[in-house]
């Protein structure tokens, strides 16, 4: 009797283990599925403005630009601290147009930099964006310990960058991109293990809804400024 009742109890673990991966299996990938479309939305929306020379005008050319630059890190800030009021659907459209903002403010880089090289430096990206966050997925090493030292990177990264606006240091410029790519190639690892974590913690599909749309904004957010670090370095410029 009792070795029965073990066996069931067994095999009523190994069950809900089962569950449990399945399910965090298909979390990641509406994670990678929102990051994915967010980025083609974002690529979309900056060819078509930066194909078009009185577009780029019109915002670049004017005080409209400081908006456009601006406007990316209001979504962010609405979703960061809206997430729990707001429902997954509004969440998931302010997400879309949060994409698209984005992709209006990088709209410059097709008239500064050669199509060839943005496409060079796009594939880069991705695959290294890919190892790096297949690296923490599936590591079994707690990568929590590196979060405070990314953290802390990214703000003096932050205060370096708006230093520069007005030294206009070419040397100080190269540092920061370096750092930067150090330092989004740290986090991509490093919220995609994060992410992967908070599945535990949640129990409802709303939640579980919510959670993949903010991963994705997470890792969206490596993957874009990872690519612009590294197009620093590897873009040709017109």
């Amino acid at each position: 009797m009792v070795e029965r009742y073990g066996t069931a109890y067994r095999a009523g673990t190994a069950q809900q283990a089962a569950e449990f991966d399945e399910g965090l299996r298909s979390y990641m990938l509406k994670v990678y599925n929102y990051m994915t479309s967010g980025i083609l939305l974002t690529g979309i929306v900056a060819l078509f403005v930066g194909s078009s020379p009185e577009l780029l005008n019109a915002i670049f050319g004017s005080g409209l630009h400081w908006l456009v630059a601006l406007s990316p890190l209001a979504f962010i800030m609405v979703m960061s601290f809206g997430v729990h009021k707001m429902s997954s659907g509004t969440l998931q459209i302010i997400f879309w147009a949060f994409a698209a903002v984005m992709g209006v403010s990088m709209a410059w880089i097709f008239a500064a930099y050669t199509g060839t090289s943005i496409a060079r430096t796009f594939f880069i990206t991705a695959a290294s964006f890919g190892a790096l966050s297949l690296y923490g997925y599936t590591t079994k090493k707690s990568l929590s310990g590196f979060g405070t030292f990314l953290f802390m990177g990214l703000i003096g990264l932050i205060i370096a960058s708006v230093v520069n606006i007005f030294l206009g240091s070419s040397m100080l410029q190269f540092i920061i991109s370096v750092a930067g790519v150090l330092i989004f190639a740290g986090l991509t690892a490093y919220d995609t293990q994060r992410i992967k974590e908070s599945y535990y913690m949640m129990a409802t599909g709303e939640a579980v809804a919510k959670g993949a749309i903010m991963g994705a904004v997470n890792l969206y957010l490596d993957f874009v400024n990872l690519f612009m670090f590294l197009l620093q370095f590897l873009g040709n410029r017109e």
